[in-house]
């Protein structure tokens, strides 16, 4: 017998206030530890790869990532509730792709090691093209004759012509500016091009001494007015 809907187990909302308060209170011991703390944004999140680049923190810093709200309440939201003295602006700049790094790296190090950090990678489906990618009519020798039945299940006009998969016509890919289909993703990652940017950008800094803002168009008066 199907089981009734009413019967379905709901949100516990105690468990979620613990789980809550234990994320608060794990990010401000970590903010409390450490002398700098930093926000800042990302693009083109790729797992791997930020945990290689976290790898050059491990002795000397953390990252959180995840819920913004969960570390704005950690830092504090305003001077009332703020845990460090000043804290709460930099609490102000989380949101959207954003995350916290706590260290006693020295500031030059840790910007030096944001600003060269960017790894290309292939651009997933719902992406926006950077680029319009168009294929000539005529042999596709890139690709064995096995795939010919693939490519065509992705759109493409091909076929064999003595064992070289040839394109009948003129096929776009995909084109600059606009989302990428699930087959556009596909093709891209085959033919090798990569149109990804894994970038991480400082937004700001906390320290017990000072506050600075790295990202053009922020202004620290509106930022403490807010």
């Amino acid at each position: 017998m199907p089981k009734s809907k009413r019967d379905r187990p709901g949100h516990n909302s105690s468990s979620f206030t613990h789980s809550f308060c234990f994320h608060c209170l794990v990010t401000s011991e970590a903010v409390e530890k450490y002398k700098s703390v930093y926000v800042f944004s990302f693009e083109n999140m790729r797992n791997i790869k930020f945990k290689e680049f976290r790898q050059q923190f491990r002795h000397n810093g953390r990252f959180f990532l995840g819920s913004n709200k969960v570390m704005q309440v950690a830092l504090g939201r305003s001077a009332s509730d703020e845990i460090r003295p000043g804290i709460f602006k930099a609490s102000k700049l989380l949101h959207g792709d954003a995350g916290l790094l706590v260290t006693d790296m020295p500031k030059e190090e840790v910007e030096s090691l944001f600003n060269a950090y960017e790894d290309s990678d292939f651009s997933r489906t719902g992406s926006t093209a950077g680029e319009t990618v168009e294929l000539k009519e005529g042999p596709l020798e890139q690709f064995p004759h096995e795939m010919e039945p693939f490519l065509r299940k992705q759109g493409m006009p091909v076929r064999l012509n003595r064992g070289v998969v040839e394109l009948l016509s003129e096929f776009v890919v995909c084109e600059e500016g606009k989302p990428l289909s699930p087959e556009s993703a596909r093709i891209l990652r085959l033919l090798g091009i990569k149109m990804a940017t894994f970038k991480l950008n400082l937004v700001c800094r906390w320290s017990p001494n000072d506050f600075e803002l790295y990202r053009e168009g922020l202004d620290l008066s509106d930022i403490e007015t807010s």
